[in-house]
C-alpha cells in the first residue's frame, strides 16, 4: 500500500462501510442523470466540494485521483457546444458544426453535470478496500457469495497482470525480440498474457473450490460488515444533496427532465 493510500484512510469517510458510499454516490447521481440543467449540477457540485474536505484527501492526492474527470468534463462540454442541438441565436455554422445559445447552455450544463456525478464517486471510493466492499455486498446487500468472491479474486489479480506484463516485456527485451515492430510486439505480449491469465484463473478456481468456496451451504465470514449510524448519516447526506439540487433547479425554472415529452 502506498503512502497516499495510507493518508487517504485517515479521513472520517474512510471508516464508513463501502456500501453506504455506493448508496450515497447513487443518490447524488440519480437526479443529475434525469435532468440536464446547470443549476442542479452546479448546486450539487458546490455542496460536494464542502463534503470533500471531510474525505481525508490532501490537495495533491485529490488532483492525482481526479485529473481524468477534469479533462473529460471540458472535452465533453466542447463536443456538446459544437454539435449539440441548436436553438436561439446561432453564432457559428459550418457543415455539421453549429454553435448556438442552446448548445452553449447545454455544454455548460454538461460540464457541471460530469463533475457533479464523477467527482463524488472517485473521492468516496478512493478509501474503499476491495475486501471490505465484498464483505458489505455479500452481508448487507445479500448478493450471491460466489459472485462477490469471484469478482474480488479477479480484482485482486489486476496488480499481478501488470507485473506479468512488465516481466514479459523485460524477458522479450533480454532475448532481443522487442526492438522493432511495436504492433507485432504488442500483439505477441497480449497473447502471452492471455494464456498466462487463463492458466492462473484455472489454478485460482481450483484452489478456491478445494477450500470450499463453492459449497452449497450458508457461508460464514471472517469479518462482520455492519451498517450503523455513520453509514445512515452518509446516505442521508447524499439524499439531502440531491434534494437541495433538485429544489434549486425547480425554483429557478431550469429543471429539464430528459425522460419527459420533448
Amino acid at each position: 500500500m502506498t503512502l497516499l493510500d495510507n493518508r487517504a484512510r485517515t479521513g472520517a469517510v474512510a471508516r464508513i462501510n463501502p456500501v453506504a458510499k455506493l448508496a450515497a454516490s447513487a443518490l447524488i447521481a440519480l437526479p443529475l442523470i434525469l435532468t440536464i440543467d446547470w443549476v442542479s449540477a452546479s448546486v450539487a457540485l458546490a455542496l460536494e466540494c464542502v463534503l470533500f474536505l471531510f474525505a481525508g484527501l490532501g490537495w495533491r492526492e485529490f488532483w492525482l485521483r481526479t485529473w481524468p474527470v477534469w479533462i473529460a468534463a471540458p472535452l465533453t462540454a466542447l463536443t456538446i457546444a459544437l454539435y449539440g442541438q441548436a436553438s436561439g441565436h446561432i453564432y457559428v455554422e459550418w457543415l455539421v458544426l453549429r454553435i448556438s445559445d442552446g448548445s452553449l447552455a447545454l455544454a455548460l450544463a454538461t460540464f457541471f453535470r460530469v463533475l457533479a456525478v464523477a467527482l463524488p464517486s472517485v473521492v468516496l471510493f478512493v478509501t474503499v478496500d476491495p475486501t471490505d466492499l465484498a464483505d458489505g455486498l455479500a452481508q448487507i446487500v445479500r448478493l450471491p457469495a460466489r459472485f462477490v468472491l469471484g469478482a474480488l479474486a479477479g480484482l485482486r489479480m489486476v496488480g499481478l497482470f501488470l507485473d506479468d506484463w512488465r516481466a514479459i516485456e523485460l524477458a522479450r527485451r533480454a532475448r532481443g525480440v522487442a526492438d522493432r515492430g511495436r504492433i507485432r510486439r504488442f500483439v505477441g505480449m497480449a497473447f502471452a498474457l492471455l494464456v498466462l491469465s487463463i492458466r492462473r484463473g484455472s489454478k485460482l478456481a481450483t484452489a478456491m473450490e478445494a477450500r470450499g468456496f463453492g459449497a452449497p451451504v450458508r457461508r460464514t465470514w471472517a469479518r462482520a460488515s455492519t451498517f450503523g449510524g455513520r453509514e445512515w448519516a452518509l446516505v442521508a447526506i447524499g439524499a439531502a444533496v440531491s434534494a437541495i439540487a433538485v429544489t434549486a433547479s425547480v425554483a429557478a425554472g431550469t429543471w429539464n427532465f430528459i425522460l419527459g415529452p420533448s
